[in-house]
């Protein structure tokens, strides 16, 4: 073979047979065997995406493909970052405009022509194949993975189920049941997985795609064949019986009411499973309409909200040496985080044991990241334990992550004094002391800024990047880019009592918690919370964050805000001097010992009960734009959602307070106010939103 071979990144080599002439979106040719090459290159961008403009050249490749027909045709990417990270959804509204349902048409009938091609098709992935990306790997006949590849169907994400064919294609590979899941959750089948599932049909490295090209190309690698349960879901009855499974077990995951499209998917599925040309008709169908729906229109906010945080986090952050002090829970998954994403960590304590659980955490941390074995090694070979705390003169950042105690923090900065290199910054993760405060202590006031990670680290992804007054603008930059190298969202945001996260978050708990000291049940309260479409109740939250932390932050908080707050519980006080700090002791307002608490409850609560537990949100939320603690509505709406997971088919408590009527809004905290106190008074910068 011919093969013309395409260097990247050094090492990297992508095996693009002939495919070296581009045209749009596409590079291709045919080698010296008769094999068609596309390998997508989507233009100006670094990643693939699926677009109009795409699949309507994808078109034009097939058709003469159809007129000259190869030996076979490959698909793949041209581009190392992966094979395709779904449809291109900047153009969701447009398509909605212009009619979705005749612009997913063209894609289907594009996709159906490859299928229908009178010869091979393969589909080499590697890196990612989401969304209509994995739409059209499944399209072809074989697909060939690299190590490292995944697969998913993240569209319930955005309020919509797959619109190409996905819905069609991936229950008729492998077990039903399983890609049911797979698009029901959204999860990405990664290496392992998916190729237990069947999803690909040989898995080979990047050195020998050509090879197994070839033998794709000489009918040497054989397809899934779908195995019984796929016939015998075949039948009405059973694809009937395992449909309403599905859909109590979707229902208290995602109610129908907030999340639309699973239930459209199960609902296409039970009517639709054994006709395939009626499924792909109710398919655009039904893409057409959950794209109009409020939650795919919140959804996709969300997912754009995202990429602000990201586009805040690009740049040369200039940090190659990450020292953290103090091995806590917070500490070791910060140190595991950078290691993983290529930092070298050196990680200290006072003691030694925590240091050797860090490292068994970041262990684990790998493992449910899907780190490859070598990735892991190299990973922990990052993370140095460093009791003496020799990397402090070699870090370019140090990470104090030390129990919230202003003399504890003013005692570690005077032993940083005179051992940080020049340039070095300092950062505290505290979540409640003012960083201004420590700044008078901290070896150089410029170089300082709190960086206020969530718990749990790893699976949290927002960071608030705090500055502080003497913080300077290239300090809060080069955070910001440290969080974007591991991976995480940096809102920036003033120095304030709670920050921005904690001070919109501390009312809804502390509400909570004068709820049940006025004799409502938890379990009322946090249904209620549920039902409003939060992730957790705020009794449950309160739990998990850790009820002693919760009661110092409100008692941080009531000392320095001007308004006042809710009278700290009685019970939270009782709860923290037992020692029931929540998840974290076995036991708090919850018991633990038997995992995670599901509460459940019919009974009703006060008329106002939502609205005590939301509408404190929202009014911090204001102050804290007033304040000009956060620096826009959309970071604010970003930062909730990221970090607490706050009602993301709402779009934020900002844009729900303006969906739901910003003058409707302070009428209700007036009413609250009269009958709970002034702790309901609505924020005089509610008035800005006119």
């Amino acid at each position: 073979m011919t093969g013309h071979v395409l260097e990247f990144l050094g090492e990297t080599k992508l095996e693009l047979g002939a495919a070296t002439a581009r045209e749009g979106n596409w590079r291709a040719g045919r080698d010296a065997d008769g094999i068609l090459w596309l390998a997508l290159d989507r233009e100006g961008a670094g990643t693939n995406t699926i677009s109009e403009d795409v699949i309507r050249e994808l078109e034009a490749h097939i058709a003469a493909a159809e007129t000259d027909l190869p030996k076979a045709l490959v698909i793949r990417s041209a581009k190392t970052s992966g094979f395709a990270a779904g449809a291109d959804i900047t153009g969701f509204d447009a398509m909605s405009d212009d009619g979705a349902a005749d612009l997913l048409q063209q894609g289907h009938d594009v996709l159906d022509r490859i299928e229908a091609l009178d010869c091979p098709t393969i589909c080499i992935v590697h890196g990612a194949a989401l969304g209509a990306g994995f739409e059209l790997a499944l399209a072809c006949d074989i697909r060939i993975a690299t190590p490292g590849a995944s697969f998913g169907f993240p569209e319930v994400q955005l309020g919509l189920h797959p619109g190409l064919g996905g819905t069609v294609r991936l229950p008729a590979l492998i077990d039903p049941v399983e890609a049911m899941t797979l698009m029901l959750t959204g999860k990405t089948a990664h290496t392992k997985r998916a190729k237990s599932l069947g999803i690909f049909d040989a898995l080979v490295r990047e050195r020998h795609i050509a090879a197994a090209v070839r033998a794709a190309a000489n009918d040497e690698i054989e397809g899934h064949e779908p195995g019984l349960k796929a016939r015998a879901l075949g039948f009405d009855a059973a694809r009937s019986f395992t449909a309403r499974q599905m859909r109590g077990q979707t229902e208290k995951k995602a109610p129908e009411e907030h999340y639309p499209a699973p239930h459209a998917l199960i609902g296409l599925w039970e009517d639709y499973g054994d006709e395939p040309q009626a499924m792909q008709k109710r398919e655009r169908e039904s893409f057409a309409r959950l794209l109009e729906t409020d939650t795919s229109k919140n959804l996709r906010r969300v997912f754009f909200l995202r990429q602000q945080l990201k586009d805040a986090g690009r740049g040369d952050d200039g940090i190659a040496h990450v020292h953290v002090i103090g091995a806590g829970a917070m500490g070791a998954e910060i140190a595991a985080m950078a290691a993983i994403k290529g930092k070298t960590v050196t990680l200290g304590d006072v003691e030694t044991d925590p240091l050797g659980r860090a490292v068994k955490l970041a262990f684990e941390i790998c493992k449910g990241k899907h780190l490859s074995r070598i990735e892991t090694r190299d990973a922990l070979d990052r993370l140095i334990p460093d009791p003496p705390g020799y990397g402090i003169a070699r870090a370019d950042l140090i990470i104090e992550a030390a129990p919230e105690r202003m003399d504890l923090k003013e005692k570690i900065y005077a032993g940083l004094k005179g051992k940080m290199k020049k340039g070095a910054i300092l950062a505290s993760n505290t979540s409640s002391l003012s960083v201004n405060e420590m700044a008078d202590h901290a070896p150089a006031a410029a170089q300082f800024a709190g960086l206020h990670f969530f718990n749990p680290v790893s699976k949290i992804d927002l960071v608030e990047v705090v500055q502080g007054k003497a913080t300077s603008a290239a300090t809060a930059k080069r955070l910001a880019a440290f969080c974007g190298a591991i991976g995480k969202l940096p809102a920036k945001v003033s120095d304030y009592p709670g920050f921005l996260v904690n001070r919109v978050l501390t009312p809804y708990l502390m509400e909570a918690m004068v709820l049940m000291d006025e004799g409502v049940p938890k379990e009322v309260i946090d249904a209620a919370a549920l039902d409003f479409g939060m992730p957790m109740g705020p009794v449950t939250l309160a739990d998990q964050v850790g009820l002693d932390i919760g009661l110092h932050v409100a008692e941080s908080l009531r000392e320095n805000l001007e308004k006042p707050m809710a009278e700290i519980s009685d019970s939270l006080r009782q709860k923290v001097e037992a020692g029931d700090l929540g998840k974290k002791s076995g036991k708090g307002f919850y018991d633990w010992s038997d995992g995670t608490p599901h509460p459940e409850s019919s009974e009703d609560g006060p008329g106002d009960l939502t609205d005590r537990l939301i509408l404190p949100m929202l009014d911090a939320c204001v102050e804290v734009l007033r304040k000009t603690v956060a620096q826009s509505e959309d970071q604010v709406d970003a930062a909730m959602i990221f970090a607490t997971g706050w009602a993301p088919f709402r779009g934020g408590p900002i844009h729900y307070a303006q969906k739901r009527g910003i003058d409707e809004i302070i009428a209700r905290l007036k009413a609250l106010e009269e009958l709970h106190g002034p702790r309901f008074a609505p924020d005089e910068g509610w008035h800005s939103f006119g």
